[in-house]
């Protein structure tokens, strides 16, 4: 249809949709936003007080400059505030905004032609030229007047005596004074036309939470092996008495794996075997039976009242309770019979329970989320998340939760924290890389990682780099566990006290977030079910246990050492600033951190080997530190409260695993006084 003048549309030869734009006076371009995941699909993650910093190309055709502007908002409002966007050549652009407060943030960015921008850079070259300007200066005037259309008042009033003065008086010098007022270009870009704007495709979306998701310190214990009597079960009470200790090791978290009751069918007994003796506690994740399902509290620990006293107890030691939620049940749980619908079955009719080939899992169904009544599955999950929040819960630790529908958890995690923003979750799924990245870009707030077999420098490095350093770092927080009551790693079954001391300093350094199991960690418990495996040997997931806490061998001293170097400085509690310095022994790992704003800076030694001394020279990259190279600096050891003085960026260092494996430096510079006399600072 030959001159069609409206937004119409045909296909090519090619088959390509051929569309009119709704207005193709458009003619800027926007694209290589940063950050973006997946297209827009998925929103980044800050935590309140983080500045996002935006970068995006945006060009145009022809010679006419661009101006661009970045947008944003808070879900509770509807005022998108702007920003201008500053070059940074070769048409990249970048802008920043603040994120105060928790939910979700908005942002997009807008570009268009700057005509004004370009009659006055033109204007110059002329001038410098020596030209005569007169018949632009008029130009110029016609572009403030269309200005002066858009503004009121005082601003008015003032862009129409410009423009007057640069029509009427194009010859004078008046007129070119006021074109090249500063004051004339910061009006004419307050009262720019933006009509035809170009505006990025899509609204990008921040989520932004509570300092925690970001900076943790976690501590698991099995409340049931907390009562101070040797073969007694624990109580919520005796958990209250371990508060102190706790706290004291410099943790802020304190997860408890499942407080329900658990079931009677099949229970695991000793070492997960499959027949139970009469007073074989079982496994707390075979979750449910007649005296109730995941909102109920097993009776041996307590009562809802005695969890609650607990809760309050753990805040005034500086403690938050994470909650373990294990979507599974034990063929007790009373949704088997109320409903069965949300479990699979088997031919027989019968249920299907929890299999990973060849091994069998009968004290637990798994969930079916192809169940036909999946809403009111997704509904019930929903509701025992409500319940515990009801009660003051805030953090949850997910098992495994990439045995779940992926729908499922965005839909939860988002309409949880649409009513409660400060709600954390943990993703325990040790599982294939885009699996565990998935659960993150759907909402999880912090997630496992493979850093438990992660243990050669390569590993290490390449690992950590791709954290931190890659769009992954965007939406994916790590929490990194040296142990777990499931994962024995194979470095702290053969490596001695060294190896569970070197395995700590770099989870705790490495990583802003790091949990331990205790007190199966701080009493080096390293002996496995069976050689090559990773089970613990009289594993508590099925026993009781007792801890000697007064274990004169106990790590828990050195533990709360390095918890405290974690709160005291600020570099330990970001990953954004990680880099690895290079060594001439493969067994000596090197890496540094910055805080936000620069102030403090971490430099952390490790030795790998468990067995040996390990020495040689680091080689610092001194720009990355900020360190003068004909300068000397200090270095103070946050372990061992020991000075070194450095200078250049090779030094010597010698690590032995007979005491401390590791060196975590906070970096002093020197500072000349008014007196003349160098202080570190």
């Amino acid at each position: 249809m030959s001159g069609c003048r409206c937004a119409c549309a045909k296909f090519s030869k090619s088959g390509f949709l051929m569309t009119k734009p709704a207005d193709g006076r458009k003619r800027v371009v926007i694209e290589g936003v940063d950050p973006e995941v997946n297209a827009g699909r998925f929103p980044i993650k800050r935590i309140v007080g983080d500045i996002v910093q935006v970068e995006a190309d945006v060009f145009g055709d022809g010679h006419d400059r661009v101006t661009c502007h970045l947008l944003f908002r808070h879900e509770d409002e509807s005022h998108q505030q702007r920003v201008k966007m500053e070059p940074l050549g070769n048409d990249r652009w970048r802008a920043s905004f603040p994120v105060n407060k928790t939910g979700r943030y908005f942002y997009t960015i807008v570009g268009r032609v700057d005509h004004f921008g370009t009659w006055r850079g033109d204007l110059m070259k002329r001038l410098e030229a020596g030209q005569d300007v007169c018949l632009e200066l008029q130009t110029g005037g016609l572009l403030v007047e269309q200005a002066a259309r858009h503004a009121e008042g005082k601003d008015a009033i003032q862009l129409n005596e410009w423009a007057h003065i640069l029509r009427t008086d194009c010859d004078s010098e008046d007129a070119k004074v006021v074109a090249l007022e500063p004051i004339l270009a910061e009006v004419m870009e307050e009262y720019a036309d933006t009509g035809l704007e170009t505006k990025y495709g899509r609204e990008l979306a921040v989520v932004v939470d509570r300092e925690k998701a970001r900076f943790s310190s976690w501590y698991e214990l099995f409340p049931r092996s907390c009562s101070p009597t040797v073969g007694k079960h624990g109580t919520f009470r005796d958990v209250e008495d371990r508060l102190e200790y706790v706290s004291r090791l410099g943790f802020d978290v304190l997860y408890l794996p499942p407080i329900h009751p658990i079931g009677e069918s099949f229970r695991k007994g000793k070492n997960n075997s499959v027949t139970a003796a009469p007073d074989d506690v079982g496994s707390p994740w075979a979750i449910g039976s007649e005296l109730g399902g995941h909102t109920a509290i097993h009776p041996e620990l307590g009562t809802l009242d005695d969890f609650l006293h607990l809760m309050a107890a753990a805040k005034k030691f500086g403690l938050e309770i994470a909650m373990d939620i294990a979507f599974q049940c034990s063929p007790d749980h009373p949704w088997v019979k109320e409903h069965p619908k949300w479990f699979r079955h088997r031919a027989d009719g019968s249920i299907q329970y929890a299999e990973n080939p060849p091994k069998k899992y009968q004290d637990i169904y798994p969930l079916d989320f192809e169940s036909e009544d999946w809403i009111g599955l997704w509904d019930g999950l929903k509701g025992v998340f409500g319940f515990w929040i009801e009660q003051g819960v805030r953090i949850f630790r997910v098992d495994n939760p990439h045995t779940k529908a992926f729908p499922f958890w965005e839909w939860v995690i988002g309409e949880i924290k649409r009513d409660h923003r400060d709600v954390l979750f943990l993703a325990e799924a040790f599982t294939r890389p885009r699996v565990m990245e998935r659960l993150a870009k759907l909402g999880f707030s912090q997630s496992y990682t493979y850093f438990t077999w992660r243990n050669t420098k390569q590993d290490l490095t390449d690992y950590l780099e791709q954290l931190t350093g890659t769009e992954i770092s965007e939406y994916f927080r790590p929490n990194f566990w040296p142990n777990t009551p499931d994962i024995l790693p194979e470095p702290l079954q053969i490596g001695g006290k060294a190896a569970f001391m070197s395995r700590l300093v770099l989870a705790a350094t490495l990583a802003t977030s790091y949990g331990i199991y205790g007190p199966a960690f701080e009493l080096q418990e390293h002996t496995p079910a069976k050689a090559g495996g990773e089970e613990y040997l009289n594993s508590e997931k099925y026993e009781l246990k007792h801890w000697d806490l007064e274990d004169k061998n106990s790590l828990a001293p050195f533990i709360g050492i390095v918890n405290r170097a974690r709160h005291e400085n600020a570099a330990l509690q970001a990953n954004h600033a990680l880099v690895f310095h290079a060594t001439d022994n493969p067994y000596l790992i090197c890496y540094s951190k910055k805080s936000v704003d620069g102030s403090n800076t971490i430099l952390v030694v490790v030795n790998l080997d468990p067995y040996h001394v390990q020495s040689g020279w680091v080689d610092l990259d001194l720009d990355k530190l900020g360190l003068n190279p004909r300068e000397p600096y200090q270095l103070h050891d946050q372990l061992v409260d020991t000075r070194y003085l450095w200078q250049g960026s090779k030094n010597y260092v010698e690590l032995s695993p007979l005491k401390i494996p590791a060196h975590v430096f906070r970096v002093l510079r020197r500072v000349r006084s008014e007196k003349d006399f160098d202080y570190y600072l």
